[in-house]
């Protein structure tokens, strides 16, 4: 179904797995499609950050998507398309809307420096692309240096109204999802959906003060939909009690640089993936860090048996 301003739960951003000569690892790719929604995710989110999408080239892009699509028939797929160019834009996002996803994602580039560039920037993504195919705001200003206000992401959501999304990835930011919940309530702003993302690591008050979910790639997306259930549920205590158990191996996850290691290490040992290989130019983990993700491994398991792996 198209993505809607109602989608709330899991959209896990989805990892692309390579074998070590850095091919694209298809059986590997139909395995963690079907471990995510068998752990309860509601979609995918795929060639975003997490998901090494400058490393694909176009058509591996799209064959990409489309073996996921296929393969996620059941639930909503959402397809990063930002690019340099609106060309590259348009075409990634046509050919997977046709192949069957709900939506796209698009983050802004990092020279818009003023308000009026970045609401005109995405005025002109969606000339682009189409104002039929629905898409996610991406507001990651860590990583893509653009800051977005609570106002000028009011001001892109009545001027666009085919986003029906945003990726919350600010930080701090819950006075951010509080801003757009007010806005919401005192009618100046259409409702949008809210998942957040950051590894999860605010997701606990994220809920709280209205997100309807995460979109984000942790290793263990299944607590998450745990985490997002028990919050949605009003069931405070034990939200934060499973999150709190989490909490220093999503930490250790969150780090630049090999954040990515060290989720493709640990889903490589849930057995979702075959190989932790990151197409080059990728970061790896040395020795002692594959020490101390097993102690957190352990750590965790003391809590939650979905860690509790057989040791190395």
């Amino acid at each position: 179904m198209p993505l809607d301003e109602t989608a709330r739960g899991v959209y896990v951003i989805a990892p692309t797995p390579f074998h070590a000569d850095g091919r694209i690892d298809e059986a590997s790719t139909d395995r963690m499609t079907d471990a995510f929604l068998e752990a309860g995710c509601d979609g995918m989110t795929i060639l975003g950050v997490m998901g090494e999408a400058p490393k694909l080239d176009q058509a591996e892009a799209l064959d990409l998507s489309k073996r996921i699509i296929r393969r996620a028939a059941r639930a909503n797929v959402i397809v990063g398309v930002t690019a340099p160019g609106f060309a590259a834009m348009r075409a990634l996002a046509r050919g997977v809307m046709e192949a069957g996803a709900a939506g796209v994602m698009i983050a802004p580039p990092p020279s818009l420096r003023t308000d009026d560039a970045v609401a005109a920037y995405f005025r002109q993504a969606v000339e682009a692309i189409g104002e039929d195919i629905p898409w996610v705001l991406q507001d990651y200003p860590q990583l893509f240096q653009v800051q977005m206000t609570p106002g000028i992401i009011r001001r892109i959501i009545a001027e666009c109204p085919s986003c029906v999304m945003l990726k919350h990835e600010d930080w701090p930011g819950l006075e951010k999802i509080s801003a757009l919940r007010g806005f919401q309530a005192e009618g100046s702003m259409r409702r949008i959906s809210i998942l957040c993302g950051n590894g999860g690591i605010f997701l606990d008050f994220e809920m709280e003060r209205g997100a309807d979910g995460a979109m984000t790639g942790y290793a263990f997306p299944d607590m998450l939909v745990d985490l997002v259930r028990l919050s949605a549920a009003g069931e405070r205590d034990a939200a934060h009690d499973l999150f709190d158990a989490h909490l220093p191996l999503i930490r250790y996850e969150l780090q630049p640089g090999i954040g990515l290691a060290v989720r493709k290490h640990v889903l490589r040992r849930r057995g979702i993936i075959a190989s932790d290989a990151q197409r080059k130019p990728g970061s790896a983990l040395s020795a002692k860090a594959v020490q101390e993700v097993e102690y957190l491994l352990a750590r965790v398991g003391r809590h939650d048996p979905r860690a509790r792996l057989a040791p190395l």
